[in-house]
């Protein structure tokens, strides 16, 4: 009996260090004890040792049983008190109230991870949460990281390290790779793990998060963006419940030049319920987390083939910054289907010049070689031809990325020779990012897999992942963010205010409003109204009403004094029919701007993320078109402008069919300026509407027609 498997050498790993290293005796650890060890291979506790004995685990394995003196040939222990050192990492595979005391001895024993199996916590009821809870809350106290509870571990298969009792390995192990995978659901972070090895992906490494009552998702990503072996990280995500450590991994990630591609399910109302429920996490609203995503680079895959197709892509480490795609295929119809593609997403393909057209030409005259580059079947004649053309393309027309359609010729006779005027290209313009998409046997696909070409059978599928190689280069290419302007720490009322102390407010910080006046009296609003020049609005003021609207409580195109004293009298008494408990502070004149853009400019309190920008055109564009952009708070005038120019009606602020250009330096200023404020103001700010915000002509500036701001209670 021996606690030491000996196998191949394994890369040294565990000295992984940075900002996430507390995880590295959890994820790359060199001693490992099984709790609940069992000798039977296909039971939960006797599975990790089963698989680590068999694909070489190169440390220290202690079995834990009371009733056994070996388990699976290993020397067993019967306490955790009895084992000869404290192991980097202990599986736990025992009920929830053994598991307990269990993590209690070990953080006695000064262990620093635990892969916890065992269910019947937070994801089960308030018990469980209450059991959860304190097991954590001891655990922190001895700086023991657990993964899980709830969870289906971990492995890499690089160390022989399977700390999980997935079915998954009894139909093969990973393809040695450079993809790391981390996943909250452990059934599909092992279904993602299985897809990947049976297309012959690499992808070595896998950790699954459970309830992640410590370790969350976001930890992980940060430690695979700190671990050298990974060059690519996978993600599937259901709810994001931790945000400070989720922004460090996504900085560090970014900051590594390591492409993040993510799954992240619950963008239906139902999905989202569904989530929430199956990872007892709090999932804060997608369209929040997506522009935390789109933030810092993350390609958000639609589905898993798409997240595999860009996993495996980004293996070849070719980020083109600018990213244009030149096509050589041996059918129009697939140069058509890859253009419509390439449209749709924004993928620029760039004719060929004339002059190398006209070569081409010569060469074959009935050939298309704008882009896609119709060779036609004629190459299959005179083979020395696919080198021509290809070489053309990428000598004269300059891609960033290549693609080759050649279908089933892939399976044929002729394709090694077609194979050696290819490779010559790749060889002499080794900068670019090549893909092929053919048909052929797995042996024939790792063949020009080690050539250098990624291979996808169906050309579509390639365009995304070629494209979302471009978006990776674009995002690490990016200049660093201005500053966030400079705004003066505004102290929030207590309670909601009134729209006219909401705007001086925010005129603190900078947000200018249109010219407005709070009166009490008909006389007073006249005054007003004819200092500002007709015509105006006015609107009911009171704290305790903050949807005016609504109520009938905003009057348009006030045009002479007798108006004014009608609208006063008369937004005083739907004020006193629609809300007779309402404080009634009298009514808001205001000069009614004309000219303008309407937009609209919002603070949401996500709670994740905290407060979060929101920016789009006003009336229909928002409120049926949904035409809006999000941004975690705060950020500077850069990244407030393109926000502004991201969005499907920009436009109209841009001066789209002769129509004036709006303002939008201003606006951009105003949008960053309300980012610093919300994130000044702290958690008690639930949330700003500046409806509608008028960006005025080039030149003129931005204003504020009405203002909300909700104070939490």
């Amino acid at each position: 009996m021996s606690t030491v498997h000996s196998g191949a050498a394994r890369p040294a790993i565990h000295a992984i260090g940075g900002q996430f290293s507390s995880l590295t005796p959890l994820l790359a650890p060199r001693s490992i004890a099984v709790i609940g060890a069992s000798s039977d291979p296909t039971r939960i506790g006797g599975r990790p040792i089963a698989y680590m004995k068999n694909q070489g685990f190169k440390g220290a394995l202690y079995p834990v049983n009371p009733t056994r003196p070996e388990i699976q040939g290993l020397k067993a222990y019967a306490s955790i008190a009895d084992l000869p050192e404290p192991p980097d990492v202990a599986i736990v595979a025992v009920p929830a109230n053994i598991a307990v005391q269990a993590v209690s001895d070990l953080a006695k024993l000064g262990v620093k991870g635990v892969v916890m199996f065992t269910a019947g916590f937070a994801e089960v009821d308030e018990a469980g949460e209450r059991a959860q809870s304190a097991m954590i809350a001891e655990a922190r106290q001895s700086g023991m990281r657990i993964l899980g509870p709830n969870c289906l571990g971990v492995f890499d298969s690089r160390l022989g390290y399977y700390a999980t009792f997935s079915s998954s390995f009894d139909s093969g192990w990973p393809v040695p790779g450079r993809i790391g995978i981390a996943s909250q659901s452990g059934a599909y972070g092992t279904h993602l793990y299985t897809l990947a090895r049976n297309r012959g992906i690499g992808a070595s490494l896998c950790v699954m998060t459970g309830n992640e009552a410590d370790v969350t998702v976001g930890e992980c990503i940060g430690w695979l963006a700190e671990n050298p072996e990974v060059d690519v990280i996978a993600v599937y995500a259901e709810g994001i419940r931790e945000a400070p450590g989720l922004i460090a991994a996504l900085t560090a990630a970014k900051a590594s030049k390591k492409p993040i591609v993510m799954q992240k399910v619950g963008r239906s109302e139902l999905g989202g319920k569904a989530a929430k429920s199956h990872t007892a996490s709090i999932a804060g609203d997608d369209a929040v987390t997506e522009a935390v995503m789109a933030e810092f680079g993350v390609f958000r895959a639609r589905n898993s083939e798409e997240m595999l197709d860009i996993a495996h892509t980004a293996t070849r480490k070719i980020y083109p910054v600018r990213n244009t795609l030149g096509v050589i295929t041996v059918s129009g119809g697939a140069g058509v289907l890859i253009s419509d593609v390439a449209e749709g997403l924004g993928l620029d393909m760039p004719e060929m010049p004339q002059d190398a057209q006209d070569k081409l030409r010569a060469l074959i005259p009935f050939c298309a070689p704008r882009n896609p580059v119709d060779a036609t079947a004629q190459v299959t004649n005179d083979i020395t031809l696919v080198n021509t053309f290809t070489e053309s393309m990428v000598r004269d027309g300059g891609y960033a990325s290549v693609l080759g359609f050649f279908s089933m010729t892939a399976s044929s006779k002729r394709w090694p020779a077609i194979r050696e005027q290819l490779n010559p290209v790749m060889k002499a313009h080794p900068d670019r990012l090549y893909v092929l998409s053919v048909i052929t046997p797995q042996a024939g696909r790792d063949e020009l897999e080690a050539d250098g070409w990624v291979v996808h059978e169906d050309p579509t599928r390639a365009v995304v992942a070629i494209d979302a190689m471009g978006r990776y280069g674009a995002a690490f290419a990016a200049p660093p963010p201005a500053a966030p302007p400079s705004v003066p720490q505004i102290a929030l009322p207590a309670a909601t205010p009134t729209e006219a102390e909401a705007k001086r407010l925010l005129a603190e910080a900078g947000i200018a409003s249109a010219p407005e006046a709070a009166c009490d009296s008909a006389e007073t609003a006249v005054a007003a109204a004819e200092g500002f020049g007709f015509p105006v609005v006015m609107k009911i003021l009171s704290p305790d009403i903050l949807h005016k609207s609504e109520i009938g409580g905003v009057l348009l195109d006030i045009a002479d004094a007798a108006s004014v004293r009608e609208g006063f009298a008369l937004l005083l008494e739907r004020a006193k029919t629609a809300a007779p408990h309402a404080r009634i502070e009298g009514v808001l004149v205001a000069k009614q701007l004309k000219g303008g853009v309407e937009c609209i400019l919002g603070i949401h309190r996500d709670p994740v993320f905290g407060p979060m920008a929101m920016f789009g055109l006003g009336g229909i564009f928002v409120e049926i078109l949904k035409d809006v952009v999000f941004r975690r708070c705060p950020f500077g005038v850069d990244v407030a402008e393109q926000m502004i120019r991201s969005i499907k009606g920009a436009p109209l602020l841009l001066g789209a069919r002769g129509r004036q250009p709006a303002d939008v330096k201003a606006l951009a200023a105003m949008l960053a300026r309300l980012s610093v404020f919300a994130h000044q103001a702290g958690p008690a700010l639930q949330s700003i509407d500046l409806n509608p915000v008028f960006a005025m002509p080039e030149g003129q500036g931005a204003f504020a027609a009405d203002a909300v701001i909700e104070i939490g209670g």
